[in-house]
């Protein structure tokens, strides 16, 4: 391992969040070190992320998952490498994620797959789905470095979109996610969405667009065409 360049300052953490990763609060194995800069890896790249962060150099605990995550970013501040960490997090368990939208936790008890090759899904397909949406839902706790709390980059808090319970990265991130899950087009899902929405994006709007999208599934490009006139004639 390198040997850092700059000091490095531990982060103090909360008793009763000693042994949690501070991306995702699954238990932690090892360290994250950001901004990394070493004496055998000093490029231009590292140089400049070294100088542009808006923080001392620091230390966190993480899961050794979300720890080679996070050592893929080319971000200035921690706080959106947490959220580059969460997008990849959402990729990797889209599938888990899924159980939770297309089903309900009594359906899944009741849904009599206890025989055959869908038994063990039924017995573990809930559980999946709450632990990714824990880990992808995490907050972390507030960073303090010799009693100072450092300040979150407002951009990246501000990016955040919740729906049905989970907090994604962003909007479109919730977006990707939905049209994935329901076989939607994506474009026509924004498109939808800005409309309806009058430019305040919320929960309900959200909601009512992808009602509205799965509607056309498998439809044409011109019947999607069709129904977005319709739909701008209803509502205005």
């Amino acid at each position: 391992m390198d040997t850092p360049i700059a000091p490095v300052a531990i982060i103090e953490t909360p008793f009763s969040k000693r042994h949690c990763c501070w991306f995702c609060g699954e238990p932690s194995q090892v360290s994250f070190i950001f901004p990394a800069i070493s004496a055998t890896s000093a490029n231009e790249t590292k140089q400049y992320l070294l100088r542009s962060c808006s923080h001392p150099v620091i230390s966190v605990p993480t899961c050794c998952e979300c720890q080679q995550l996070a050592k893929k970013n080319h971000e200035d501040n921690i706080w959106a490498v947490k959220h580059l960490v969460k997008r990849q997090l959402l990729k990797r368990y889209a599938k888990d994620l899924a159980i939770g939208i297309q089903w309900s936790e009594q359906e899944l008890a009741s849904s009599e797959f206890e025989q055959g090759n869908f038994a063990g899904f039924a017995r573990s397909a809930w559980f999946m789905y709450e632990v990714a949406k824990e880990r992808v839902n995490y907050l972390g706790w507030p960073l303090v470095v010799h009693g100072i709390e450092l300040n979150e980059d407002e951009l990246v808090a501000a990016d955040t979109f919740s729906f049905d319970g989970v907090l994604y990265p962003s909007l479109a991130e919730a977006i990707n996610h939905y049209a994935k899950v329901f076989l939607l087009d994506e474009p026509y899902v924004m498109a939808v969405l800005q409309y309806m929405s009058h430019g305040d994006i919320d929960e309900k709007s959200f909601a009512q667009a992808v009602r509205f999208c799965r509607l056309l599934v498998n439809a044409t490009a011109n019947e999607r065409k069709v129904a977005f006139k319709a739909l701008i004639n209803n509502i205005g």
